[in-house]
């Protein structure tokens, strides 16, 4: 004989959202206070009282993204002493586990073994953390009392020539701030992780430093942004007869041919990853996942949720805003069983077009018609 029992679980079905770290930036760099504290900082956050009174690199950083960001940028700074490096730094934040999606070094990166540097830093933090980021560096400005322009294109181009880093964007820091107001431009919620900062309908930049000059009082020719921006650096670009100063590409040193040579592409690619990771660690020793039919039917619909939310796109008063991607098709995830224990997952996402380069012709049409 037995008696009746009841028992009604919860079961958790791994449908919930996931923390958004993206557009979130650490910033490090030398200055006077909270030396090798993380600091959390946010539009109204005072920076003299943060991070001293002084002028830092840090703080001039962090003040031209702010003013490029918007009302909801949210940031870490992590202000260094006179021992520690920026990537000693980088330690730092990852084992106080601080999550964000890129890394602003604003002390310049030297040369290129420097900038080689920065890259193996990041491929140890993804290796050890599984943190998915992109790093921003910058290299100094012209001495406008030693070099002219040809001099100055000449040594930075030196800094980038044959490196292959796929995650390391570098910002020549012409006025000074450029690489904060890059990074702020990088922060706005009214453009989404898809958008090139290159995109003019986000705005002129904000708060640029003086304009430079070279040593022979020439003013930065749109010439040598250009060539910079060849040798995958990136710069501010200005359109002759229309107003404001703007970005070029946020180019990223990857090789010749490879996906990721721009920002945009490699944020997408990382905001599925960090969402899709998540999930799979639920799977882990799930039978749910099976190498059967139906299990591998819903294994693909449940993955790629994330694909489809960043696919979302709406229509406001007949103007069209896509998605983050493209909807993602019945091809998109495939599900490869090597052993009985193991599973390789394959999943592509497709970004949309979005021209840098217009040409228009427009010609006469002569034909003859009626004068009303």
């Amino acid at each position: 004989m037995s008696q009746g029992q009841v028992l009604v679980t919860a079961d958790n079905l791994g449908q919930g959202a996931t923390n958004s770290i993206e557009r979130k930036l650490l910033f490090i760099g030398k200055a006077p206070e909270n030396q090798l504290k993380v600091v959390s900082i946010n539009g109204q956050s005072d920076l003299d009282a943060l991070l001293g009174e002084a002028e830092s690199a840090l703080k001039t950083q962090l003040r031209a993204a702010m003013l490029n960001a918007d009302g909801l940028f949210e940031a870490y700074a992590l202000p260094l002493d006179d021992i520690t490096t920026q990537l000693m730094a980088v330690d730092t934040a990852m084992v106080q586990g601080i999550q964000v999606e890129g890394i602003v070094l604003c002390e310049p990166l030297a040369d290129k073994a420097a900038v080689e540097a920065v890259f193996t830093k990041q491929q140890e933090v993804e290796n050890a953390y599984h943190r998915f980021h992109f790093f921003l560096g910058c290299v100094a400005g012209i001495q406008a009392d030693t070099q002219t322009w040809s001099d100055y294109t000449a040594a930075t181009a030196a800094i980038t020539d044959g490196v292959a880093a796929y995650t390391v964007g570098v910002v020549p820091l012409l006025h000074g701030n450029d690489l904060g107001a890059l990074a702020g431009r990088l922060c706005k919620h009214a453009v989404t992780v898809a958008d090139s900062p290159m995109r003019t309908a986000t705005g002129t930049m904000v708060g640029l430093g003086a304009a430079p000059v070279d040593m022979d009082s020439v003013p930065l020719p749109s010439a040598v942004t250009a060539a910079l921006d060849d040798a995958r650096l990136s710069c501010t670009q200005t359109y002759p007869d229309y107003d404001g100063v703007y970005f070029g590409d946020l180019n990223l040193l990857d090789a010749e041919g490879g996906d990721y040579q721009v920002i945009e592409n490699l944020r997408v690619v990382n905001k599925a990853r960090r969402a899709v990771r998540i999930k799979a660690i639920k799977l882990i020793a799930d039978r749910k996942l099976n190498s059967t039919p139906s299990s591998m039917a819903w294994a693909k619909r449940y993955l790629g949720e994330p694909l489809r939310q960043m696919a979302k796109r709406t229509v406001v008063a007949g103007v069209p805003f896509p998605g983050e991607i493209k909807p993602p098709q019945d091809d998109a995830i495939t599900i490869v069983w090597q052993s009985k224990t193991q599973v390789r997952i394959y999943m592509r996402l497709t970004p949309y077009n979005a021209p840098k380069q217009i040409v228009i012709s427009i010609g006469l049409d002569l034909a003859d018609g009626t004068v009303e």
